[in-house]
């Protein structure tokens, strides 16, 4: 409603009585609960000066909140794929920063939006999934925001009883069960078409060439709108964060928050809004993404291994951008990271270095990153490494690989296997080639030229790395005749 007019109040919606309840709710919790994690400062200020924020509705009254006390704030996330991807970790760590600095932070599973498609950014409709696929995808996304969101707890001594905890919800537990006659009886009244068709998600796709918008697309934003009134009126969350393509659909949430909770005697609570910049080179390329396809989170979709080589292959233009967006080294850190990339004597790739071990870290945990750094040393020319069939799996796609039948391998002379499986071109080649030293199995040099491969040789029955010199590795993958 526009100053001066009466915003009429439905039963369902709670009274500004109730929201201040909820308010004094939290902070009790927040008094009983178990002792805070130190806060950083402002965390306004802290996301400025790490380049993480990119919009706000209101930068002076947010930092003055969260100078007042804890907030509650949420990033959305749909199940557009089982897994999330490096630009989507920017939102999981802004949510991050926030409880580092004493806030909780919520991960909203697009349970609901997920079936209708956010037409930000798109240029055309996305394809419709099917309820099996959008539920596997949702338990994907959940499982990764769920373990990151407690890792990030327990390195800030924020536990689960903590009024700092992190919290995952799924839209669709509200949105499951409202009618199409509801939502335009209780959503859609407040909602203003020309202010609606005025956003840039939707402008754009009218005046391009092409089919348009659905109106399935076109009340996207007034889904992820009320997302805001309910987790406002329901959890007492008062910020919400997104990528900066999303910058219209959450000023859609502040609007509805102010239209549906507020009234003519009593203003709408705290409701402010908050962007982040996409993941981008200097070049200008989306940073997630990959001549493979995206930088998959989940370690099922991508290994650790090939994870922490992604972030490794940064540019020396990027690294230091990178270390202040997607880690939590500490700022005067990165600026000596900088300073050393400068001075005479720096190692290549010491910052590249740093970067990916921080964030592979954070990621896949202390066992993951140690799995990527064992692959990556074993991979490494001349390594001695020792190996292990976890090891041997995380590269596989990344080194050259033969199929071998199980009774050409085992028991078979090394100089046989080496023919066979392509490394070397004759039996004498690859003697000559032991005899040198030049031969390793599994990272280990062979010396004896009779030399047979034995079971243990074969990590899990199936993988064996051969190097032929320094530099030549392949994998025998071991099959059934």
């Amino acid at each position: 409603a526009r100053a001066g007019e009466a915003r009429p109040r439905g039963g369902w919606r709670r009274q500004p009585a109730h929201w201040r309840l909820r308010a004094a709710t939290l902070a009790t919790e927040a008094d009983a609960g178990q002792a805070e994690p130190p806060q950083l400062g402002n965390v306004v200020d802290v996301l400025k000066e790490r380049g993480l924020l990119f919009q706000c509705t209101d930068e002076e009254g947010l930092r003055e909140a969260a100078s007042s006390g804890a907030l509650r704030v949420y990033c959305g996330f749909d199940p557009t794929a089982d897994s999330l991807h490096l630009g989507n970790l920017l939102g999981i760590l802004v949510l991050a920063w926030f409880q580092r600095c004493g806030h909780a932070p919520v991960a909203l599973l697009g349970g609901a939006t997920g079936r209708v498609g956010d037409p930000s950014g798109k240029s055309a409709e996305r394809p419709m999934l099917d309820e099996a696929t959008l539920e596997a995808n949702t338990a994907g996304i959940r499982a990764i925001l769920e373990r990151l969101l407690e890792r990030n707890g327990s390195e800030t001594g924020s536990s689960a009883a903590s009024s700092t905890a992190g919290e995952v919800l799924n839209n669709i537990d509200w949105f499951g069960s409202m009618g199409f006659l509801e939502f335009l009886r209780e959503i859609g009244k407040y909602a203003r078409v020309g202010t609606m068709l005025a956003k840039d998600s939707v402008r754009t796709r009218m005046e391009a060439d092409g089919d348009g918008m659905s109106y399935t697309e076109f009340t996207y934003q007034l889904l992820q709108g009320y997302d805001f009134v309910h987790l406002q009126k329901e959890h007492g969350v008062s910020v919400q964060a997104g990528g900066s393509d999303q910058w219209g659909n959450i000023t859609a949430g502040t609007d509805l928050v102010r239209r549906l909770l507020g009234s003519e005697t009593e203003p709408a609570p705290p409701a402010f809004g908050v962007t982040f910049p996409l993941l981008t080179k200097s070049d200008g390329k989306k940073f997630g993404k990959s001549e493979d396809g995206a930088v998959w989170l989940a370690p099922e979709r991508l290994s650790p291994y090939k994870f922490y080589q992604h972030l490794f292959a940064t540019t020396d233009a990027d690294v230091c951008k990178f270390l202040r967006m997607l880690t939590f080294l500490p700022l005067a850190e990165v600026e000596q990271i900088e300073a050393e990339m400068q001075a005479e004597g720096y190692k290549p790739n010491t910052a590249q270095k740093r970067l990916a071990e921080e964030v592979t870290r954070f990621v896949h945990g202390a066992d993951g990153l140690a799995q990527a750094l064992k692959a990556t040393e074993g991979l490494r020319p001349g390594s001695d490494t020792e190996l292990d069939a976890a090891t041997l799996e995380a590269i596989k796609e990344d080194v050259p690989g033969a199929l071998l039948a199980k009774e050409d391998v085992f028991g078979q002379p090394l100089v046989d296997v080496l023919v066979a499986a392509g490394l070397q071109k004759s039996k004498g080649a690859a003697r000559k080639l032991i005899q040198g030293g030049g031969v390793r199995v599994n990272n280990q040099k062979v010396t004896e030229v009779d030399r047979t491969v034995q079971p243990e040789d074969v990590f899990g029955g199936t993988l064996m790395l051969l190097s032929s010199g320094k530099k030549n590795k392949l994998l025998v993958q071991v099959v059934e005749a």
